[in-house]
């Protein structure tokens, strides 16, 4: 029986549905997994502040980078007929939603995590010489030309890519520059595409579970956004518009993309060190609160602001400098909504936690197509089932967030003994926006972030666009008042 047969057999519909929707605490099994684990994509890498470099700058970073994963290089895979074999067996579609749903911890029964659990064998890298045939296939030239210098080891390894550390003469200024290279397993597309296919299959068991279910827009976003993360080109262009907006930010940074040397199967951004969500678990409860405080604003001023947000929320993707500060990576899953659709987001939180009007509310998520018209259940109830979400941002008081929370939410959006679940669906635009919900309350309850969140969303709510309610937001004062101008 194969690995997806397996997952579909044990999980069940509870799992098929958790897996397409919620991919949510991907990072606390990480934080469960020895060091020696390699699904860590570019989570130990950033960029560095600051657009110069000196020579020695550069060639100094790229020399002090920690190795923080060790790769073995006898399971190191040495031809795309390997990667194809070994990525087709481990990484489908059903197997890398299998893994989101693993981290769920207490929302599932104990035996199906420990089924899930067992998704968690990770990439092994492949070799030097398959790495710098990417290189050369992609430029024309291999790497010990293309680079000033070229570290033929990666140092992180992910499902469908792996990164080295570069040094590169920048075209712009004529100086070295430090750098992340994000190679592609060759052959990794047909695989991850021909598992896909088996994602029907998730359609089917949803529909079985909740009766109100139209799962082919849910399949179907799926699949788009997965095979999406394929595309390299188009992940660095989704990294550099969220660089240019975030551009001058006082604690929110991304790196910028060098095209010069980002391609269909590499991308290459900046190169710096920083603290991992290892590190920061050890750093006093202040700076915990201003970590989660600077992740829930990037959420938000991206959702509001750009139109937009990166749908993989889990702390492999940020990198921590103290002082609020972090760096956030990895935009191989990016959602653009329509003005639309941010629209109705917009008049969901504005009904369910401002103004508290059930009424309106249920009438907003009718007309968005997440309740069929005819659900016998009032007003409350409804609006009680679909807006546990906005609970930390109803009141005007401080909060601490908790694992317990995230895990409170996932159980009672996935449960089927509501009369009300048999007339909800998921619309297209939805799909994603719950995984960032999800995956963000994870990490502020992995935090135990302390706040009053209720001010802080007025800020970013644009029918509010409060005042500076803390001392960040004040730091972030100039910023937004250029962003505005």
């Amino acid at each position: 029986m194969t690995l997806a047969r397996r997952l579909l057999t044990i999980a069940g519909v509870t799992a098929a549905m958790t897996a397409l929707i919620a991919f949510v605490r991907k990072e606390q099994q990480h934080l469960r997994t020895s060091r020696s684990q390699r699904n860590v994509d570019v989570a130990r890498l950033g960029a560095t502040v600051g657009k110069h470099y000196a020579t020695n700058a550069a060639r100094k970073l790229f020399a002090s980078a920690e190795r923080r994963i060790e790769l073995d290089q006898e399971r190191e895979l040495r031809t795309a007929e390997a990667v194809a074999e070994r990525l087709g067996n481990m990484k489908g579609a059903l197997m890398k939603l299998g893994q989101m749903a693993s981290y769920i911890d207490d929302a599932l029964p104990t035996p199906l995590r420990d089924a899930l659990s067992a998704l968690q064998s990770n990439a092994p890298p492949m070799s030097a010489a398959l790495a710098a045939g990417v290189i050369e296939r992609e430029f024309g030239v291999p790497p010990e030309r293309l680079f000033v210098e070229w570290d033929p080891q990666p140092i992180a390894a992910a499902s469908i890519g792996q990164v080295h550390r570069a040094v590169v003469l920048d075209p712009i200024t004529g100086e070295e520059r430090a750098v992340a290279v994000k190679v592609q397993y060759p052959g990794v597309g047909e695989a991850v595409e021909a598992d896909l296919r088996n994602a029907n299959l998730l359609g089917m068991l949803l529909q079985q579970g909740f009766g109100g279910l139209d799962a082919d827009d849910m399949v179907a976003e799926i699949k788009e956004r997965l095979i999406e993360e394929l595309d390299y080109r188009l992940e660095a262009k989704n990294q550099q518009l969220f660089a240019d907006y975030f551009r001058g930010h006082p604690f929110i940074h991304v790196p910028d993309v060098l095209p010069a040397f980002s391609g269909a199967t590499v991308i290459t951004s900046e190169l710096v060190n920083g603290s991992t969500w290892q590190d920061i678990q050890s750093w006093p409860k202040s700076e915990k609160d201003l970590i989660g405080e600077t992740l829930f604003r990037f959420v938000f001023r991206s959702l509001y602001g750009m139109q937009a947000f990166n749908g993989d929320p889990h702390p492999g993707n940020y990198l921590f400098h103290g002082d609020g500060r972090v760096t956030f990576l990895d935009y191989g899953l990016v959602k653009h909504f329509t003005s639309s659709e941010i629209g109705t987001f917009i008049g969901m939180v504005k009904s369910a936690a401002y103004d508290h009007d059930q009424s309106e509310f249920r009438r907003i998520v009718e007309s968005a197509g997440m309740l069929r018209p005819g659900c016998p259940a009032p007003d409350d109830e409804t609006g009680e089932y679909f807006s546990q979400f906005y609970e930390s941002v109803r009141h005007d008081q401080e909060v601490t967030w908790s694992s317990e929370y995230a895990s409170a939410i996932m159980r009672h959006t996935f449960d089927r003994t509501s009369p009300i679940a048999q007339y909800a669906t998921v619309p297209k635009a939805f799909v994603f926006i719950q995984r960032i919900n999800l995956g963000l309350y994870a990490l502020l309850g992995e935090l135990q972030a302390t706040g009053n969140y209720r001010r802080i969303a007025e800020e970013l709510w644009p029918f509010v666009a409060g005042p500076a309610s803390t001392p960040l937001a004040e730091r972030e004062r100039g910023w937004l008042d250029g962003l505005r101008r």
